[in-house]
């Protein structure tokens, strides 16, 4: 019972707000780069639509299909990706890695909202699902530096 309560705890109501009312859901219509990527252990999958202007996020909406941790990891990252370059979305990820495997500092801002998953650590089989938007924003990014730089 008591792993079950703690499971309980685990689902904030901040948490399960952040999964209601995702920002910038759904796809584009013509984006520079379109990432899935699939959490294998739970079968969570986020779908990034991501256009750049001057090397900064000037489009973006995701297709989330996850649990309500990655859905609220979701929420963070479609309120707060707008203007930001990549290596403040790598910088992101890095770190929210970082949190959730061994106690890391929490993402720096715009995406210091993410604190809030930091009880999911010791829930190792739901690190996956709450990486997958910023793995896929991340690999969005790099995809269109790749083309802008062959250019």
């Amino acid at each position: 019972m008591s792993g079950e309560t703690d499971l309980i705890k685990l689902y904030s109501a901040r948490i399960l707000a952040l999964a209601a009312d995702i920002p910038r859901h759904g796809r584009l219509d013509a984006p520079q780069a379109s990432i899935k990527r699939r959490a294998p252990l739970c079968g969570s999958t986020v779908t990034v639509d991501l256009s750049m202007t001057g090397g900064r996020v000037s489009d973006y909406a995701a297709e989330v299909r996850a649990c309500a941790l990655g859905q609220a990891a979701a929420s963070v990252v479609g309120a707060n990706i707008l203007g930001c370059d990549l290596a403040q979305v790598r910088a992101a990820r890095d770190a929210l890695r970082e949190m959730l495997k061994s106690g890391g500092p929490t993402p720096p801002a715009p995406f210091d909202g993410l604190e809030v998953l930091r009880p999911a650590r010791d829930y190792k089989n739901r690190h996956a699902s709450i990486l997958l938007t910023l793995e896929a924003a991340t690999e969005a990014m790099e995809e269109i530096a790749a083309q802008t730089s062959c250019a």
